[in-house]
């Protein structure tokens, strides 16, 4: 193996090794080790921290295994092309704001809300991105890793902006409706177009991962500073 591509799988192993244990505690709500305690249970500040930490290393990761993708199977001028594709993006119809001025003004009951969506949503995108991942000859044990934890760690965040909503809205979850299908993603396509469809789920991933994280913080602002909460 050249020496770029294992200094590669090594930054990945100690990637992984940090992201897993810079979570410190899962959203399973165990407090200490031996001792599970119910996720209602636990202070809204401290839970609102800990879907904040899992949201921010979801994007990390997110972001770092689209570009090992990236720098591994695509060439440049498909990198350019398959940013211009960003309207297929399975996640586009759904009713999220876009711009920094529309999430701005956008309640804390939505903000959750599309947290949650787009959490729901990419569970099983990712789970089927593992199965194409698995048939490439060359990929990486870290990055189908990656893509184990992130689907994990979504389920994880999933779970947690639940019981914020039922502890911030004091209210039940809204109801969606959206048919989602993952019919672009069964075809049986040729090599490049395969490729150029997974590097499009990493990207659309990479996202709107950003945007939980985004939506998460701003909520956590407005209600500890409220006055000065502006998306950079």
């Amino acid at each position: 193996m050249p020496k770029v591509k294992v200094l590669q799988v090594c930054a990945w192993v100690l990637l992984l090794w940090q992201c897993w244990g810079a979570l410190g505690y899962p959203l399973d709500c165990k407090e200490e080790q031996g001792s599970s305690i119910s996720c209602t249970s636990i202070s809204l500040e401290k839970l609102l921290d800990r879907v904040i930490q899992h949201a921010e290393l979801i994007y990390h990761v997110s972001e770092e295994s689209c570009t090992l993708f990236e720098e591994m199977f695509v060439p440049l001028p498909m990198r350019t092309q398959q940013n211009r594709a960003s309207n297929t993006c399975i996640t586009k119809a759904f009713p999220i704001p876009g711009s920094k001025s529309e999430i701005q003004k956008i309640s804390d009951k939505w903000l959750l809300h599309s947290v949650l969506m787009l959490a729901q949503s990419w569970i099983e995108p990712l789970v089927y991105l593992q199965k194409t991942l698995d048939r490439y000859d060359d990929a990486p044990d870290t990055l189908l890793n990656k893509t184990k934890w992130v689907t994990n760690k979504l389920s994880s965040l999933e779970q947690g902006v639940v019981v914020l909503i039922r502890k911030m809205l004091d209210e039940g979850l809204l109801e969606f409706e959206h048919q989602q299908t993952l019919t672009r993603f069964d075809m049986q396509p040729e090599v490049v177009e395969s490729i150029l469809r997974d590097y499009a789920v990493l990207t659309c991933f990479k996202k709107d991962a950003h945007k939980m994280e985004v939506f998460l913080k701003l909520l956590k602002c407005r209600h500890t500073e409220k006055m000065s909460c502006y998306i950079s």
